[in-house]
């Protein structure tokens, strides 16, 4: 475990130079870093997560003159919205250049790239001297770490170092755009809403993806698109409901052993089921930073079926309902 220091940092960035991975904070979550313009280097990062090789990457930089040299152009319309959000939780996908390898854009003619607004993260990327692919630090399909302990669960033995820059400030992964489509389409919600895309940008379309399973056959443009993600160990089912409702429903399950609930901040005093809260109902940005360490928690406590309640779907609410409908694969239920 390398510590948030000039000396460990340095050490970092040498690993990445020679075609190491390191796991490295970020304000989103912890992402498996490797040199992004190495394809080799790549491929261990799909395989030290046991990723499927058509799930494309996002390369991290740390200024934003790094952004050119990865894109075939940078249209105007990307500019604004860089300088609008970045650096932040935005991802942007352009054609890409001919120095990105296949690995990295999972053999789409398109690459996804964000500036991390975390210090650390820009320190490592500056150190490294090339640009990072780095999606989530965890085995495919479980839940994102957002701390360096969660990272070690799912990560030790598997890579060279995790660098231990504290918890994550906001959660949930990036927001991901697309601009190489007509209209700019958003692929993953995030913290960077629907709404402060459409004022850079004005009209803009939202992924059936988003709010749903990816259609058979439709390949995959961005990362957490294609399939079941973020999932603990137990079968998760979305409650649509009021609080009452689901009370009611839980009373009929609370005989039955290892059912779960998946509540709100204050829920579980009403709830006849043993309870782990992700946040408050009226605030989807304490949600989006506890979602992943709940459903960790499931696991730990040892949780075999677990009933969520529903977010909201607005603003900020659509990353972490995106976010909780994968890990439930797609079950949802209404009262």
């Amino acid at each position: 475990m390398l510590q948030n220091t000039d000396e460990d940092i340095a050490r970092a960035g040498a690993i990445l130079r020679r075609g190491g991975l390191v796991a490295i904070p970020t304000e989103t979550v912890y992402g498996l870093a490797a040199n992004a313009l190495d394809g080799d280097a790549v491929a261990h990062i799909f395989e030290a997560k046991g990723r499927p090789q058509d799930n494309p990457l996002i390369v991290h930089i740390s200024d934003l003159s790094q952004w050119a040299a990865l894109v075939r152009e940078i249209p105007d319309r990307a500019m604004a919205l860089a300088k609008a959000y970045w650096p932040g939780p935005l991802t942007i996908i352009l054609p890409k250049s001919d120095i990105i390898p296949d690995e990295v854009s999972a053999g789409l003619d398109t690459v996804a790239v964000r500036f991390p607004s975390m210090r650390t993260a820009q320190k490592i990327i500056d150190a490294a001297g090339v640009p990072l692919a780095a999606p989530s630090a965890n085995l495919s399909g479980s839940p994102s770490p957002t701390c360096a302990r969660h990272t070690m669960d799912d990560m030790r033995g598997r890579i060279d170092a995790v660098l231990d820059g504290g918890d994550c400030n906001f959660g949930v992964e990036s927001t991901v755009v697309t601009l190489a489509t007509e209209v700019p389409r958003l692929l993953r919600p995030g913290a960077v809403t629907p709404e402060e895309l459409r004022e850079v940008l004005g009209e803009i379309e939202i992924d059936e993806a988003v709010m749903g399973k990816l259609k058979e056959g439709v390949k995959a443009a961005s990362p957490g698109m294609k399939y079941k993600h973020y999932s603990p160990k137990a079968e998760i089912t979305i409650v649509k409901s009021t609080l009452e409702a689901f009370c009611q429903f839980t009373e009929q399950m609370k005989d039955k052993p290892n059912v779960f609930a998946l509540c709100f901040d204050g829920e579980q005093e009403h709830i006849p089921l043993p309870c782990v809260t992700y946040g408050r109902e009226s605030d989807a940005l304490t949600q989006s930073h506890r979602l992943f360490t709940a459903l960790r928690e499931l696991d730990e406590r040892g949780a075999g079926v677990v009933y969520a309640r529903c977010p909201s779907t607005e603003g900020v609410g659509m990353a972490v309902y995106n976010r909780l409908l994968r890990a439930a694969g797609f079950s949802v239920m209404k009262l």
